[in-house]
């Protein structure tokens, strides 16, 4: 019964997700905007919702067990970077392989692909700079919160400043899919797009709810630690958004979509959420927490030097696959 309730609020939370950023494809169309912005921003924070909505939920909201709460909260924090650096971009070659070949190529807008990277990685490295951090110097561990919102609303602008030049360029957004409201009737106007919004946020928090007390009943029937389960678990389940996504719109030869959806998406939840983290939990350097951390860095250095270096081509990011099965070993020993 517990993994059947697993399933079912996986569905809602897919579901609310394809709802969600249906909506977001149509907004990004009506106000004009990049494929870059889109991505990275738009997409990247509605797909990236139910992960971002699974910490936040167990830390405020969650289980009577302050410390179960904890250990789902700093897994599901860290561990939806882990995935998306390493398992979520390596599913994008076996996506085109048929079509590209080993060693085809990926052509993402470069500019807004090596700035998602970058952002991520200077914000990565102040989180894990925190967890040596001693808990007695709280105002030290709130500097390095602070600076991590503060990467993410530069990264915000910058990412906005570059639009008009990149739609000009022939990078601008097209939905190719009708607004799901649209398809009862409705009319395609700005008001039904955030009616849409609304709802797919909706679906969204009672998925997650649903599934954070399905995660804690699960632990305790599989005899492991909420951490673990949180950090392999989780992240699969709710990043799946994500995968689907850009999987599909890779297929689509739209490479700056799919590429940008992902890193976009490790941006938001590589600053603005280990910085919740660092307050709230013990954000502590825990041998399956550490592992992850710094299989993540290796993994987006690794993307990032072989996209500075020229087109990223499609083995390239088979190494970031390769990176996860590590990570799994490392835990489950």
């Amino acid at each position: 019964m517990i993994f059947l309730t697993l399933l079912f609020m996986l569905l809602v939370i897919l579901a609310s997700a394809e709802v969600f950023t249906n909506a977001l494809e149509h907004l990004g169309e009506k106000l004009g905007i990049s494929e870059g912005v889109t991505g990275s921003i738009f997409a990247a924070v509605g797909t990236a919702l139910p992960e971002t909505l699974v910490p936040l939920l167990a830390l405020l909201a969650g289980t009577s067990n302050a410390s179960i709460n904890e250990e789902i909260g700093v897994g599901a924090i860290l561990g939806a970077p882990l995935m998306l650096s390493t398992l979520s971009i390596s599913l994008l070659a076996f996506a085109v392989l048929k079509t590209r070949g080993v060693r085809g190529k990926f052509h993402p807008e470069n500019t807004g692909f090596l700035r998602d990277l970058n952002f991520f990685l200077a914000a990565f490295a102040f989180a894990t700079i925190a967890m040596f951090i001693p808990h007695h110097l709280t105002s030290v561990r709130a500097c390095l919160g602070f600076v991590m919102v503060l990467i993410y609303f530069v990264y915000i602008m910058l990412t906005l400043r570059a639009s008009k030049v990149l739609v000009e360029s022939g990078h601008g957004t097209e939905a190719e899919e009708s607004m799901l409201l649209c398809r009862i009737g409705l009319p395609s106007s700005l008001w039904v797009i955030l009616l849409q919004l609304i709802l797919g946020l909706a679906l969204l928090v009672a998925g997650t709810k649903g599934f954070i007390f399905g995660v804690d009943a699960a632990a305790k029937v599989l005899g492991i630690s909420a951490l673990l389960l949180s950090l392999l678990i989780i992240p699969i389940a709710t990043e799946l958004p994500e995968k689907i996504n850009s999987i599909l719109w890779v297929r689509r030869n739209k490479d700056t979509l799919a590429f940008g959806n992902i890193t976009g998406a490790m941006v938001f939840q590589g600053t603005l959420l280990p910085a919740i983290g660092i307050m709230l939990t013990p954000w502590e350097p825990r041998r399956e927490v550490l592992a992850g951390v710094v299989i993540t860095l290796i993994a987006t250095a690794w993307i990032r030097w072989a996209a500075g270096r020229g087109p990223l081509k499609v083995w390239h990011v088979w190494i970031n696959g390769s990176l996860y099965i590590c990570y799994l070993g490392i835990t489950l020993l």
